[in-house]
């Protein structure tokens, strides 16, 4: 698959001596979901503005489909829609006219059939004569995105998109993601809800303190870095861990009535079964079993801790 995005060593120091970016480099994939997750202030939107032009690099350069962003910026532009953090609207504006006019400014045509689909995909189109100082957050945040898709971007930057909406919102921006996807449109989103980016997202991208600390398909994270757990409900409670089983890594509740198996989710087959056969030759009987893995929340915890 070809890379839409190329972000070649690029870092950001401010004014004041804040380095909010460390030699970024990233390749995003056409046609993908991208998932760029970080504690606050890891650098998440300052790699966004730069890629939109909203900001300027320290150092490095962005191709986005081959043109540069600084010296092609028109055209680089023309092929990003950005839903930003911040709910920045004209107040005394009708929710009609302020989508149109974001349009107008990418030197479209009007194209109502467009804008009447995306306002009513956003079920914003009962209220498209409003002015956007009588609609609620969550409103206003739908708004946001319809402007972004105006002038129909072939890659979508959504900068925690569902902070603070309704789980309605939540579903329909989602269900409007997977849309746009299918029709070939790449999308970059950061978002604290990381249990959305593990459902979404292709690959997975981790900031910290302006540096990435890794970039990988999705499914090949949660293999690598995820860790399965294995909880035996013991039919009689053990006083400590078994000797017997010191080759293993467990833990017994504090009751002693539960012993679980710690294992490195790479690992799923043969050591369980040859763990479940030590238990059985120890003469532990045990009443019900059940595994649980990692999430992805998980596994983003202990790489941000591993690089604080």
């Amino acid at each position: 698959m070809e890379d839409i995005i190329e972000i070649s060593g690029v870092s950001k120091t401010y004014a004041g001596g804040l380095v909010a970016l460390k030699r970024i480099d990233l390749a995003v994939r056409r046609g993908e979901i991208f998932a760029l997750l970080g504690p606050n202030g890891a650098g998440k939107t300052t790699l966004i503005n730069i890629v939109c032009g909203i900001v300027r690099s320290s150092s490095g350069g962005v191709l986005v489909d081959g043109y540069d962003i600084v010296r092609e910026w028109r055209k680089a532009r023309s092929l990003i829609g950005l839903v930003p953090q911040e709910l920045t609207t004209d107040a005394f504006e009708s929710v009609w006219n302020t989508v149109s006019f974001t349009r107008g400014l990418f030197g479209l045509r009007a194209k109502p059939a467009h804008i009447e689909g995306v306002l009513r995909d956003l079920s914003l189109w009962e209220r498209r004569d409003s002015r956007i100082m009588t609609l609620s957050g969550g409103m206003k945040r739908r708004v946001l995105i319809a402007k972004a898709l105006a002038h129909e971007p072939r890659i979508l930057f959504l900068d925690e998109p569902t902070a603070g909406v309704d789980v309605d919102l939540r579903h329909e921006m989602w269900q409007l993601v997977s849309r746009m996807r299918a029709e070939g449109v790449t999308v970059i989103l950061t978002t604290h809800y990381i249990e959305e980016a593990e459902e979404m997202a292709d690959r997975i991208g981790v900031i910290n303190k302006g540096e990435l600390v890794l970039v990988k398909d999705k499914a090949d994270l949660m293999r690598e870095f995820g860790t399965k757990r294995l909880s035996l409900r013991l039919a009689r409670p053990l006083a400590r861990r078994p000797e017997v089983l010191a080759a293993w890594h467990l833990e017994l509740s504090q009751d002693g009535g539960e012993l679980t198996l710690l294992y490195d989710a790479r690992d799923a087959g043969g050591g369980v079964g040859a763990f479940l056969e030590a238990v059985r030759r120890a003469g532990i009987e045990f009443t019900d079993l059940a595994t649980t893995e990692s999430s992805l929340e998980d596994i983003f915890v202990t790489l941000v801790r591993q690089n604080q």
